[in-house]
């Protein structure tokens, strides 16, 4: 696969990664909806360790999710941009906000995850993989 780029909206922070996406998701759940500003989130899903960010970010501690562990959600202090989310209540992964790519076009939801909170309105694909919560 190419190398996966992308950066906030004024352009101080930068990320990459050259490892593929475990998963690419639309998440449905109340607490990702908030912070994309959307319907659901569009995330890849990354190996924990495998994106590189360039430019100082900050974070904003949330223990919002489903297990209640913490993790941490990176933003632009400038623009304020969510662009990526790690730690304890994501074991093993990180989440980069699809949307933040140079090039999303490249990706497409594999699942959709945590409908149970999912909006009436958002229709989903027919047969596209659907799971209540975290599969």
């Amino acid at each position: 696969m190419a190398r996966i780029e992308g950066g906030c909206a004024c352009g101080r922070i930068r990320y990459f990664s050259a490892a593929d996406p475990v998963m690419v998701v639309n998440c449905h759940c109340e607490d990702c909806r908030k912070t994309s500003g959307g319907a659901f989130s569009f995330n890849l899903v990354m190996p924990a360790g495998t994106v590189t960010v360039t430019g100082t970010d900050a974070t904003y501690p949330d223990g919002n999710g489903a297990s209640g562990k913490p993790f941490s959600r990176h933003f632009c202090p400038s623009c304020g941009t969510h662009f990526r989310s790690e730690g304890e209540g994501h074991e093993g992964i990180e989440m980069i906000k699809a949307g933040t790519l140079d090039h999303p076009e490249g990706f497409a939801p594999m699942a959709h995850i945590w409908v149970e909170q999912k909006l009436p309105w958002v229709a989903i694909p027919e047969g596209a993989p659907q799971f209540p919560r975290q599969p």
